[in-house]
């Protein structure tokens, strides 16, 4: 009974995978279309806008709320893709990834942009805006992807992640510089002035410190050591059982 019950849990990851990884494809795209039309009502009002400020001010509120929305989509997903809070936050990141890429890919092929990598784009505006050069966060949706894809496969298989209090506060830490990279700009980008990106130092700091975080927890190793007189053996699924170490 136990060992079809792991076959069956095991054989569950790749249709799970398969099914999260298409929503995100077609989520992604389809927000690119929204964002071409959103951008081609922007424009087609230009001159309107110029003279009723509040026009602008409608299109942002729409983009927000847009923003917003998809990242409730991206949660309810993870949430039901997953079986632990773990797992769910691993989906989560697989359909972020996946969506942010393909988002970007769909406006390349919709209307031509970005023209290049180092474009500058407006990554969100909320709770204000972060700014960036297009290759960011594609490197985070790509890093996103394999440590969230990973991660979901080893909790399939009844393999552990060990995270603890450290290395939690280590992840944190390293989205933290991630995102302030994203923010360091953006009153000169605002202003107008379009100068090489000075966010790098940070964003390269805070992407190594939580991928150090994240592939320690998947080598699934205490950061404490362990009591003396307990140990974990792998045939007891990660139970501590008392015995001598040997």
């Amino acid at each position: 009974m136990v060992a079809g019950m792991t076959v069956s849990v095991r054989s569950a990851f790749l249709p799970r995978a398969i099914a999260v990884v298409t929503f995100g494809v077609a989520f992604g795209f389809l927000e690119a279309a929204a964002v071409a039309y959103l951008r081609s009502a922007i424009e087609a009002g230009a001159v309107v806008a110029a003279q009723d400020p509040a026009t602008l001010g409608t299109f942002e509120a729409v983009e927000s709320g847009r923003e917003a929305a998809t990242l409730v989509m991206i949660a309810a997903i993870g949430w039901l893709a997953g079986g632990t809070g773990l797992e769910r936050l691993a989906w989560a990141a697989v359909v972020f990834g996946v969506w942010d890429i393909v988002y970007y890919v769909g406006l390349r092929i919709a209307i031509g942009w970005p023209p290049s990598l180092d474009t500058w784009d407006v990554l969100f505006l909320l709770p204000s805006p972060w700014v960036g050069p297009v290759w960011a966060p594609i490197v985070v949706s790509a890093a996103l992807i394999a440590s969230g894809m990973t991660a979901a496969g080893r909790l399939r298989a009844g393999r552990q992640i060990v995270v603890g209090p450290v290395r939690a506060l280590a992840a944190l830490g390293g989205g933290g510089l991630v995102i302030a990279s994203f923010l360091v700009d953006v009153p000169r980008v605002l202003a107008g002035e379009a100068l090489a990106w000075t966010g790098g130092p940070p964003f390269w700091a805070g992407m190594a410190l939580a991928t150090t975080a994240t592939v320690s927890a998947m080598a699934g190793r205490p950061t404490a050591p362990a009591r003396p007189g307990l140990h974990l053996q792998d045939d007891t699924g990660g139970r501590p059982s008392v015995g001598s170490p040997d």
